[in-house]
């Protein structure tokens, strides 16, 4: 935490979060060096196409802003001019491509329950998704071209009314970059900004999920309807006449007053719910089985030689105790604890890496999953 970075311009990760995490932002030249980016347009266009990937197109013609959503067919984008107004956004890159998850890890000093994902975008010279604000954060890596970056940290954040996207009305420009690739800009929740490429352009970006109050409070009332036991059922053995039978009753309102408030929870069942809750994938997100399972003594032989490492869509945090992957959680010993913490953090274990049988058998049950698949990375 105390080494300084290239990748943050020189700052140590201590003074990055001291300093500008949700407070201001960052532009870092040549952050990644000789980083050139991921995938071409073409690649990208052909992973917007998939079934179970989200993806967005954003075009701008005649100065009217259009919003269209994925599923998409190759056909959807060849009418589009290459000199025009208009942006391709595919979400979760990290989830299909290695080197994508490998790009979110080198933030991995942001813990794991606020990442969201990568998100890659392209758009030809002049094409971007308007002046406008994220409630969270982000981290914006440039890979193909180059990009401008407009910035204002303005109070003001009054939408244009009616636009399929969530557009300033009246954006004030304080700061302007160029960035080429391997450049990096962080931008903390609510910085104004505005994107314009200057030739064929992909950017990378590796956003931190802000969840609502409002969103967690509703979860987590879910989360507790099914771990709640309140036994009995109301009763009035003394009910006594009404003048207005319509009317609920003092009684009544009191008795079961008293029996809701018996419903209780610790921060202990915050946690639990928090990483049951973050680590649950997203909708459109499935795993696959292998189709022709190794046999638990097999499996047990991969991972002493090769070691294991999580799929790249399975989200995994831990707490005390518990081990959260994909919305389900386990209590495990302090053994089997330090080792799954270790995979969680680096998203594999090497061939060296001693398992207790606790967490060889459920290592064994998140590869029927398709959680994890031999072999570190």
């Amino acid at each position: 935490m105390n080494t300084k970075l290239p990748l943050l311009g020189g700052l140590t990760v201590n003074e990055f979060l001291r300093d500008y995490w949700q407070k201001k932002p960052l532009l870092v030249r040549n952050a990644i060096p000789g980083f050139k980016g991921l995938l071409d347009p073409q690649q990208l266009i052909g992973l917007a196409c998939r079934d179970d990937v989200q993806a967005r197109l954003v075009t701008h013609q005649r100065k009217k802003w259009a919003l269209r959503n994925e599923p998409f067919m190759p056909e959807d984008f060849e009418g589009l001019s290459r000199k025009g107004k208009w942006s391709v956004l595919v979400q979760g890159v990290n989830h299909f491509l290695p080197k994508g998850a490998e790009l979110a890890q080198m933030f991995s000093f942001i813990p794991h329950a606020r990442l969201d994902d990568l998100m890659v975008s392209y758009a030809p010279p002049g094409g971007g998704v308007g002046p406008h604000f994220d409630v969270y954060d982000v981290f914006l890596v440039q890979g193909l071209g180059h990009r401008r970056w407009q910035i204002s940290t303005q109070e003001d954040q009054t939408l244009v009314e009616g636009a399929p996207l969530r557009l300033l009305k009246d954006f004030k420009m304080e700061q302007e970059w160029i960035v080429e690739a391997g450049d990096l800009l962080y931008l903390p929740p609510h910085c104004a900004h505005n994107g314009i490429a200057e030739d064929d352009c992909m950017t990378y970006s590796i956003g931190f999920r802000t969840p609502w109050y409002q969103e967690l409070a509703e979860q987590f009332l879910v989360y507790l309807q099914d771990r709640i036991e309140i036994k009995g059922t109301y009763a009035d053995p003394d009910l006594k006449a009404q003048k207005h039978s319509s009317e609920i009753g003092p009684d009544m309102l009191q008795q079961v007053a008293r029996t809701i408030r018996k419903v209780k929870w610790d921060d202990e069942d915050v946690a639990n719910f928090l990483g049951s809750y973050l680590s649950e994938p997203k909708p459109h997100i499935y795993f696959d089985s292998p189709a022709k399972p190794l046999t638990e003594a097999r499996f047990a032989q991969a991972v002493q030689k090769s070691g294991v490492k999580l799929d790249l869509k399975t989200l995994m945090l831990c707490h005390g105790s518990s081990i959260f992957i994909n919305g389900d959680a386990h209590q495990v010993g302090q053994g089997c604890y330090r080792t799954l913490r270790e995979l969680a953090d680096s998203r594999s274990l090497t061939a060296s890496s001693k398992l207790t049988r606790e967490a060889a058998d459920l290592l064994y049950q998140w590869y029927l999953d398709g959680y994890v698949t031999p072999g570190a990375k």
